[in-house]
């Protein structure tokens, strides 16, 4: 069965979904939506040193998202503005990764497969990789779920319970860097970041409990993956941009019923 390029290809996208649903409602909950963006920006210098070296690019990925993730956690608590500090890294690490690459003599390196991803070529040690992330990430996060929601929602109520925010933020930090690593090969570094919060987005307004709009995510994640592979499939366009745009339509179709359920009752 799994000789079918298309059914990898959706296990591949249900894996990502999977793990990006729930980190997302943090991401989306904690307001760290360049956080994300700037870790997955930071992938690509992940991927040139990876190449480079010889090692595997999950690796790679994920030893330079953790690295950024830490330097800018670090400097954020020494008093740098996060913004700024976020902005100079991301940039500045994905054009480091874009230079390196340049450099590589004989490695054929696709960059758009890097940037906006490849779902279709997944093989099935990638799916083996995605998925032991992605459960992974979601063992992580159900295990320190009252904790991560406990300082989510107040720091000082979280010292109170005996629980350390900076830890439960090294949690995030850890489960980010995987989900950067093991999505790459799905929908690219560019739009790593929108499946982890227009997922959670678009569940946060039909969600009454933190635990259902984090199952909501991943529901609304999967059927993304599924329309964004037929999109491609019927229309002949890039698998992962593709993904990422069924789940954009699905928040702004949530958006509109939001808007029109007042006018109704």
């Amino acid at each position: 069965m799994l000789d079918d390029f298309l059914i990898r290809a959706g296990l591949a996208g249900l894996g990502v979904a999977l793990a990006a649903g729930p980190l997302g409602c943090f991401v989306v909950w904690r307001r760290m939506a360049y956080f994300g963006d700037a870790t997955a920006h930071a992938s690509i210098l992940g991927v040139a040193l990876a190449l480079g070296f010889g090692v595997s690019i999950i690796w790679g990925t994920l030893a330079v998202a953790l690295l950024m993730a830490l330097v800018v956690s670090t400097l954020a608590g020494r008093g740098h503005a996060m913004d700024t500090t976020l902005g100079v890294l991301a940039h500045s690490a994905l054009a480091l990764g874009l230079v390196a690459v340049s450099f590589l003599h004989g490695v054929r390196v696709d960059l758009s497969a890097f940037l906006f991803g490849d779902i279709l070529a997944v093989s099935k040690g990638d799916l083996a990789v995605i998925w032991g992330g992605a459960i992974s990430v979601a063992a992580l996060l159900v295990w320190r779920w009252s904790a991560l929601l406990t300082s989510t929602l107040n720091e000082d109520l979280a010292h109170a319970s005996g629980i350390d925010p900076k830890r439960e933020r090294l949690v995030l930090t850890v489960a980010l860097a995987v989900v950067v690593a093991v999505a790459i090969k799905v929908v690219g570094a560019l739009l790593i970041a929108a499946m982890l919060i227009i997922p959670a987005a678009t569940a946060r307004g039909f969600s009454r409990t933190p635990e259902a709009m984090a199952g909501l995510a991943v529901a609304i994640g999967a059927v993304a993956v599924a329309g964004g592979l037929w999109v491609s499939l019927a229309f002949d366009t890039p698998a992962g941009p593709g993904i990422v745009s069924v789940a954009a339509l699905a928040f702004s179709a949530a958006t509109v019923l939001r808007v029109l359920r007042p006018q109704r009752r």
